[in-house]
């Protein structure tokens, strides 16, 4: 393809909304041509923003719609199974933001129908693959500079969030991350996962078991601390620690210029995560939409979105019994998809 990537975005929240703008404003190589969502009051606000921008009610239409070449997915994840599936049928390179599906089986559905068609197709929305200080680590990691790694410690807190996102969510829409992150900088596969639950704040909604400890161990055997809060009250957070044989590196200890001053010191913190990982997203889709005229895919797969998602259904069974419970995968399909 030596044209701009046409690309279409479905579901028009922030997230959705953040990629519209992202890929008129500071990706190349790509135009926005079409956005969907079931409020077509705000899809049709947000394509009347950009010139040519069409407004395409049914999310399946806009996916095969022939002036269509690619589609980025902000919808919620129960409805990710069908417009992936749709994407497969339809050769259309897809940028799905996490969660892949809501449940294992479904995911597996998808990793099967692409190994299927033949062509890797889905990029799975984990982009702190991508945020330069991830990238660093891994980088050194690999490098083997250090010894082995043996340990990660991640912290992840966001400053609040709504009644609504309840205890199960923290495993399935916060944790995920932490799960793919251990994945790739160990470059193998949780074995098992225990979340355990403190006395939780008295700041999170009703029965919201918040924070939450999770403990991941790796196949080789490393071991996995996270503790995710997200009602904190102070911002958003995000550290990674990894202890190796020789030495350990963290990232994520502070946000712009740090500052010691009248017996005081520090930095700012963001709001939320797309201060943190803003430029994260950017080199995300950028690599996204350059992969996508080449016929590839070079971000977390849908193999990835499915381990993960297999990860936090053992974590919600965890945090049900306080046990450690295995992760069980399915046999990877060949061809279609790779680590």
């Amino acid at each position: 393809m030596t044209n701009d990537l046409r690309v279409g975005v479905i579901g028009v929240g922030m997230m959705g909304a953040d990629h519209a703008h992202r890929i008129v404003d500071r990706v190349s190589g790509a135009t926005l041509v079409a956005v969907s969502d079931p409020d077509t009051a705000r899809a049709s606000t947000l394509a009347g923003q950009f010139n040519g921008v069409r407004l395409i009610a049914d999310p399946l239409d806009l996916i095969a719609d022939e002036g269509v070449d690619a589609v980025i997915i902000a919808s919620p994840g129960f409805v990710h199974e069908e417009q992936l599936l749709a994407c497969i049928e339809h050769g259309k390179h897809a940028l799905c933001e996490k969660p892949l599906t809501m449940d294992t089986e479904s995911s597996l559905r998808v990793v099967e129908a692409e190994a299927t068609s033949g062509r890797p197709l889905i990029q799975v929305g984990f982009m702190r693959r991508f945020d330069p200080e991830y990238a660093a680590m891994k980088a050194l990691l690999d490098s083997r500079s250090l010894g082995r790694t043996l340990v990660v410690h991640n912290i992840h807190r966001n400053k609040t969030v709504p009644d609504s996102f309840r205890s199960e969510m923290i495993v399935r829409d916060s944790l995920v991350h932490e799960v793919d992150v251990c994945r790739w900088l160990f470059g193998e596969e949780v074995a098992s996962i225990q979340v355990l639950a403190p006395t939780p704040t008295g700041l999170a909604g009703e029965g919201v078991l918040d924070p939450q400890i999770a403990l991941f161990t790796m196949a080789g055997g490393g071991i996995v601390t996270n503790e995710v809060f997200v009602n904190c009250q102070i911002g958003y957070e995000v550290r990674c620690e990894a202890v190796a044989e020789r030495g350990n590196a963290t990232i994520g200890l502070g946000q712009g210029v740090f500052v010691r001053r009248d017996n005081h010191y520090g930095g700012a913190i963001p709001d939320d995560f797309r201060d943190r990982f803003g430029r994260a997203y950017d080199l995300e889709v950028q690599a996204w939409a350059d992969a996508s005229r080449r016929g590839e895919v070079v971000g977390p797969t849908s193999w990835d979105g499915y381990a993960a998602t297999a990860v936090c259904t053992a974590g919600m069974e965890s945090l049900l019994s306080g046990k450690a419970v295995p992760v069980e995968l399915a046999n990877r399909p060949d061809p279609g998809c790779r680590a």
